[in-house]
C-alpha cells in the first residue's frame, strides 16, 4: 500500500512518517508526503515521494492521512474518490469529510506518539471495509495501540481525554512543585518530588488502571496522611475540576469545524 500524510512534518505527522519507516511498515518509495513548506532533501533520513499539493498526494496515494489543523480542511481541496482517507482531525466530522469522496476513518491520537505509546481510539464510517480496518490498525500500530469504537459522537470525548496526553498530569505536576517550593524547597528537590509523586504513581498502575478505585479505598480505609489529602482533594472539588475541564475539551472539539471558514 501507498501511504499519503498530508502535515507529514508537524509533531504528529513527523511522529507517524518516521516511525512508519523505522518499523519497515512502509518503504520510502511507498510513503507520499507533503506540508505548507514544501519538499526537503530527505525525511527522516529517508528519499520519500513528495508531493506538491493534496491533490497531488490523494492521486498518488492508497490511504491518505490527514493531519492539518481543522480551519485548513475546506481549502485543502482534497480529492480522494475510492481512498481510504485516515483524519486526526478534532470537530471536522464524517458529514464534511465525505466531501473528498473517500472511505473515511477518523482517530484520535495523542502527544505518546512520539515515544510509541499512544492509545488511538477509531471510528469508521459506512463504506469501510474490512480490508480498510487492517490497513488503520497497521497504520496505528506505528505509533502505539488502538481501538475502534462505536460511535463517531465519541470522538470529541476521546479528544478530551486521551488526546490530551500529558497535559493533566502535567498540570498537577505543576501545582504540586509549586506546594513545595512555597514550602521553601528548592526547585530541584521539588520537581523530583513531583515526579516521585505524578511519573512514578503512574508506574504502578500501568496496565491495571482499572484497579484506580480499590486503590484509592485501600489509601483512604489506611486512615494515613494520604487519605487526609484525598479527602480534602475531594472537599475542594478535584474531580469536579476534571469533570468541568474534560467537558470544555469536548465542547470545544465540537466547535472546532464551526470555527473554520465555509
Amino acid at each position: 500500500m501507498r501511504i499519503g500524510i498530508i502535515g507529514a512534518t508537524g509533531w504528529l505527522g513527523s511522529a507517524l512518517g518516521g516511525r512508519l519507516l523505522s518499523l519497515g511498515i512502509v518503504t520510502p518509495d511507498r510513503l507520499v508526503v507533503a506540508n505548507r513548506s514544501g519538499a526537503r532533501t530527505d525525511y527522516h533520513g529517508h528519499p520519500v515521494v513528495w508531493a506538491r499539493d493534496a491533490v497531488q498526494l490523494a492521486a498518488l496515494s492508497d490511504i491518505v492521512v490527514v493531519l492539518v489543523r481543522p480551519q485548513d480542511w475546506p481549502a485543502l481541496g482534497l480529492g480522494a474518490e475510492g481512498k481510504l482517507v485516515l483524519s486526526f482531525m478534532a470537530g471536522v466530522g464524517s458529514d464534511r469529510l465525505r466531501d473528498c469522496g473517500g472511505r473515511i476513518v477518523r482517530a484520535m491520537p495523542n502527544a505518546a506518539a512520539d515515544i510509541g505509546r499512544s492509545w488511538t481510539p477509531w471510528w469508521a464510517d459506512q463504506g469501510v471495509t474490512d480490508a480498510d480496518r487492517q490497513a488503520v490498525t497497521t497504520i496505528l500500530s506505528a505509533i502505539g495501540t488502538s481501538d475502534e469504537i462505536a460511535r463517531e459522537s465519541q470522538i470529541d470525548l476521546m479528544t478530551a481525554l486521551p488526546g490530551s496526553g500529558a497535559a493533566y498530569p502535567a498540570l498537577m505536576a505543576v501545582a504540586m512543585a509549586r506546594f513545595m517550593t512555597d514550602n521553601g524547597l528548592p526547585s530541584d528537590i521539588a520537581w523530583r518530588a513531583a515526579d516521585a509523586a505524578v511519573c512514578g504513581g503512574a508506574a504502578m498502575l500501568a496496565g491495571r488502571i482499572a484497579d484506580a478505585p480499590a486503590l484509592l479505598a485501600a489509601y483512604r480505609d489506611y486512615r494515613g496522611t494520604t487519605a487526609a489529602g484525598i479527602d480534602a482533594a475531594e472537599a475542594a472539588g478535584f474531580s469536579a475540576a476534571i469533570r468541568a475541564a474534560l467537558d470544555a475539551a469536548a465542547r470545544k472539539a465540537r466547535a472546532m469545524a464551526g470555527d473554520a471558514p465555509a
